[in-house]
């Protein structure tokens, strides 16, 4: 791919930098990928960031601010779309930060690739997995297992996609998930068995799909 620095005035839209930035603060990534959506311009090319955040709840824009159990874990107002869900270690997190205009997608299409990524890493491991109308993110046996929230800004999306690979769910259970009293999570690993939901591992099955179904060649940073 290209670098950022070598582009002149146009840029493939289907080249894209993908960043690992580790176990890093919401708040801070947050920040950072309002900053870069508000920068870009026309020859800025697309970005895919990898995180896994400590323990958060954080509060889309269509949330109640209903009252809930809550052991100490910090809760921050977000931008992006949706209701209350947590974040924790051992979750994957991919930010998607996508010029839609400059490829021609809508909100819709990118909503369907996040998800159908899931739906084949898990079909990867024998795991059926479902959409639900009107609910966005991916299912197992009616119980939640990947959570999709986005912001539009100036014609570009960021924040993205979350997937429960092998972290602790019971922060889950103080809240209504995505604005769904009972809904129930379920993770990678109780699916599989512990051994074979290694976090590395996962990472790169779900990047590797996600590549592919966003229509992307990735450049590792």
């Amino acid at each position: 791919m290209t670098s950022a620095r070598a582009l002149s005035n146009s840029v493939d839209p289907d080249t894209l930098a993908v960043r690992d930035l580790g176990r890093a603060d919401y708040v801070r990534v947050w920040q950072d990928m309002r900053a870069f959506t508000e920068q870009r311009g026309a020859s800025t090319p697309d970005e895919l960031w990898l995180v896994e955040h400590p323990p958060v709840y954080t509060l889309g824009t269509n949330d109640r601010n209903e009252a809930f159990d809550n052991p100490g874990i910090p809760v921050v107002k977000s931008d992006r779309g949706g209701q209350i869900t947590y974040h924790g270690p051992g979750q994957i997190i991919a930010y998607i930060l996508m010029d839609l205009r400059r490829r021609g997608w809508g909100v819709k299409q990118l909503v369907a690739a996040l998800e159908q990524s899931v739906i084949d890493v898990l079909a990867a491991h024998a795991i059926a997995a479902e959409r639900r109308a009107g609910a966005p993110g991916v299912y197992v046996g009616g119980r939640k297992i990947a959570q999709l929230g986005l912001r539009v800004r100036r014609g570009a999306c960021y924040h993205g996609l979350s997937f429960n690979a092998a972290m602790d769910l019971e922060p889950f259970r103080r809240i209504k998930p995505c604005g769904y009293a009972g809904l129930e999570t379920i993770d990678l690993a109780t699916l599989i068995g512990d051994e074979q939901a290694r976090h590395s591992d996962v990472k790169t099955a779900v990047l590797a799909r996600l590549l592919t179904n966003l229509g992307y060649d990735g450049d590792r940073r």
